[in-house]
């Protein structure tokens, strides 16, 4: 762990008058081989339940994963959401907003390409976009990095509108129209989150934006782990998410 994630302090207590933003992968579960083989352990569902109670609605999931995939891990519970960084979001109301827009076909099929060549790395079609895992094949991220670079350099205006995110072993494509900042933007404007303090918990540089806004907005942001942040706040990881939020969420503690 850096020197500056030694000494970023640990969060205040989770007040009633909080809008809670959370990450999914890295901040709720524990990352896996397969985005489709991560587990939710038993504390995840009913703390959430818990603090939508609590913070009367103003909860949201704030993932680079789709609200489908949301939705099945966190099931029956079913959220405020935006998923895949904010091409689609479900509002307070269980209203549906997407943003629509299909990848440059240049990079989606170098992206197809890599794969084809290389044992173990993953291409995951997402809304708008898409993520490229290379969690089993840790020694070619740079290799991929430059190549994905490449592709989307040689679509014309593709880099005006479309962007590499780099996350834990992933490249993420997406809109440049479209963030977590912006989704949590638009949360705020809603009743249900309005006028509150917005905390935005996240792990890696795709919450970043959403970290600033929050932060920008009166609020704080929480990054989890090492790494580089703009969060005034630090949370070790998973297990001291869970504690942190359990504190602010009585149903949701575990039994002893």
């Amino acid at each position: 762990m850096d020197l500056k994630s030694l000494l970023d302090p640990a969060p205040p207590p989770l007040t009633l008058s909080a809008a809670l933003f959370l990450d999914f992968d890295g901040t709720l579960v524990a990352f896996a081989k397969h985005p489709q083989d991560v587990r939710v352990d038993d504390w995840v569902v009913p703390t959430l339940r818990g603090l939508q109670r609590t913070l009367e609605g103003a909860l949201a999931i704030v993932s680079g994963r789709p609200l489908h995939s949301i939705d099945a891990f966190l099931a029956p519970l079913v959220l405020p959401a935006a998923g895949a960084h904010g091409a689609e979001r479900r509002d307070a109301a269980g209203r549906i907003e997407r943003r629509a827009a299909e990848p440059p076909a240049g990079i989606v099929g170098c992206a197809h390409e890599l794969v084809a060549r290389h044992d173990g790395l993953l291409l995951e079609p997402k809304p708008s976009g898409f993520a490229f895992h290379f969690r089993l094949r840790p020694e070619l991220g740079g290799m991929c990095r430059e190549t994905l670079a490449a592709a989307l350099a040689r679509e014309p205006d593709a880099a005006l509108g479309w962007e590499l995110l780099e996350g834990h072993c992933v490249y993420e494509l997406k809109q440049r129209a479209v963030s977590k900042g912006h989704a949590v933007e638009a949360f705020l404007a809603e009743p249900a989150f309005a006028g509150r303090m917005p905390v935005f918990v996240g792990d890696d540089v795709t919450d970043e934006d959403g970290i600033r806004v929050a932060q920008a907005a009166g609020g704080f942001g929480i990054r989890v782990g090492a790494g580089l942040s703009q969060a005034r706040y630090r949370l070790a990881d998973i297990d001291a998410v869970a504690s942190w939020l359990q504190r602010a969420a009585p149903a949701g503690r575990r039994s002893a």
